[in-house]
């Protein structure tokens, strides 16, 4: 049996009996009918769309798009690296440094978190920018008729009832169901883990008791053609497709890494310290005094006294510079504390290709 070759939260959604994932109704029907009764009910022909109709459904279809991987705003960057435990116990101490009269301390563990959070937005602003760069240089286009004549268009541009024409080394565009073809062998291995190409047929197939993926007329998105050649009509674009609807059951959420969890960790560790000595300091040394506003400075200083407010600022200055080392090495990091991650591996799987 093959190695899959996703990740195994994602086989999860694919093998799970209950999954969320729904094949498009359209698509099942487009199997079991003939290609001229498809593209009838999709109110296309076989030389494709008129520029204006394409046009008209793009605007009510939307682009087809699984995912967006889009810039983020910058205010969204920067508040993203002051949400932070550490960070925001480190701002309470300074407050409560300069509301006790101590503005040396209160200046300081302020300087630090300011340097600190600064570094960091400013690496991460740096690779989401290089990484949007590196977005628009790639464009993924299909070739397709449009007014009876072959054009090549992004991917995204697509919309259902375009004729798209395919051979090998192309990616699939969107879900088709295939018109004719020749010889025609696609690779599934990223939607079900089997490495061998599989033949594809442009004949009528029912779906009655099988797996959507075992259809031999239909072709998903994510796909790829390994060898031969076909010409196919769109069916389902963007979220509507078999890959859409397998990216809408995923958490879209990103799990905290080792990293995090260690922060958060420490973090709470330092507040259960704080929360346990300052009122015992507190009590013992107004007792033993009996000066209670002495007492209550020492405490506060005593908090101040046990918290490393150099931390986050050299956190931030080993990350960037690992950042900074891989950027040497063409690599970019858009989250600085994947390079925790990074060096925490034991071993790292690539193919011939270096990917």
């Amino acid at each position: 049996m093959p190695t899959p070759v996703l990740p195994k939260r994602i086989l999860h959604v694919l093998h799970k009996p209950s999954s969320a994932i729904q094949v498009s109704p359209v698509l099942l029907e487009a199997s079991a009918s003939e290609f001229d009764v498809v593209l009838q009910k999709l109110q296309t022909s076989i030389t494709g769309l008129a520029s204006d109709e394409a046009e008209r459904r793009l605007r009510e279809y939307g682009r087809n798009v699984v995912a967006r991987d889009e810039r983020h705003p910058r205010i969204k960057l920067l508040g993203k690296a002051l949400v932070s435990p550490l960070v925001i116990l480190l701002v309470l101490l300074a407050a409560s440094s300069f509301a006790t009269g101590d503005y040396r301390a209160g200046s300081v563990i302020l300087l630090m978190v300011i340097l600190g959070v600064v570094l960091r937005f400013v690496q991460e602003a740096r690779a989401d920018t290089a990484a949007a760069k590196l977005r628009a240089m790639i464009s993924v286009r299909a070739t397709v008729l449009r007014d009876g004549n072959r054009q090549e268009e992004p991917i995204g541009r697509l919309v259902p009832g375009d004729v798209v024409e395919l051979s090998a080394g192309d990616m699939i565009p969107a879900d088709v169901r295939l018109i004719s073809c020749k010889d025609f062998f696609l690779t599934q291995a990223s939607l079900t883990g089997e490495a061998f190409p599989v033949e594809k047929f442009a004949h009528r197939e029912e779906a009655t008791g099988r797996s959507p993926l075992e259809l031999a007329n239909i072709c998903y998105l994510g796909t790829s053609v390994e060898s031969g050649a076909a010409t196919a009509v769109v069916v389902a674009t963007g979220l509507t497709t078999y890959l859409g609807g397998m990216s809408s059951a995923l958490v879209t959420q990103e799990a905290p890494s080792s990293f995090d969890r260690g922060v958060s960790q420490f973090t709470w560790l330092m507040i259960y310290f704080i929360a346990v000595m300052v009122p015992l300091v507190l009590v013992i040394n107004g007792l033993t005094k009996g000066d209670w506003k002495v007492a209550f400075f020492f405490a506060m200083a005593v908090a101040v006294g046990m918290t490393p407010e150099m931390l986050p600022m050299i956190v931030a200055v080993c990350l960037s510079k690992g950042a900074l080392g891989m950027s040497r090495k063409k690599v970019i990091v858009k989250h600085l504390n994947s390079i925790q991650n990074l060096g925490a591996m034991d071993v790292l799987c690539t193919d011939k290709t270096g990917t």
